[in-house]
């Protein structure tokens, strides 16, 4: 399989439209040897090829990670009509610790997306974004699930 077909996923429009709002997304990693599941909710940001999360280097999802990178991560919602619709990735999570400067702009735009454009301008996302412990984990899916 090419790396092209690789990521090529079927969305829907309804979906793709669905990862591009501002929602929360949960991410499970499970702990080796004994495989104790650790969900936790995450910002993000989906590219139409890989998910973007923000975190940093001393959290028990990249402890784990770092041991196991298999993960899935959840992205669902409910309308005010009681229809729940969501989409769920499987794959490997990569941990990209630089270059500093692709790690604050790529984690600017998780945090607008967010914050908005002045909130992220704030003192605390400003220390977030240039912290030492921060870093991006590229998950990259095998399978994708939409309902």
């Amino acid at each position: 399989m090419s790396e092209q077909e690789k990521f090529r996923f079927n969305i829907s429009e309804k979906h793709t439209a669905m990862l591009s709002e501002p929602l929360l997304a949960r991410l499970a990693t499970a702990s080796l040897p004994e495989g104790q599941p650790h969900v936790v909710p995450v910002w993000y940001q989906w590219d139409g090829e890989r998910l973007w999360i923000s975190s940093y280097r001393s959290t028990r999802k990249i402890r784990i990670l770092e041991q196991n990178p298999r993960c899935a991560v959840v992205v669902d919602q409910v309308t005010g009509g009681g229809e729940i619709s969501g989409v769920l990735f499987e794959g490997l999570a990569e941990l990209v610790r630089a270059p500093s400067d692709f790690l604050v702009r790529k984690t600017a735009e998780i945090y607008t997306r967010y914050l908005g454009e002045e909130g992220v301008q704030a003192p605390d996302p400003q220390e977030w974004m240039h912290s030492p412990e921060n870093l991006l984990i590229r998950v990259s899916p095998s399978k994708v699930y939409a309902w």
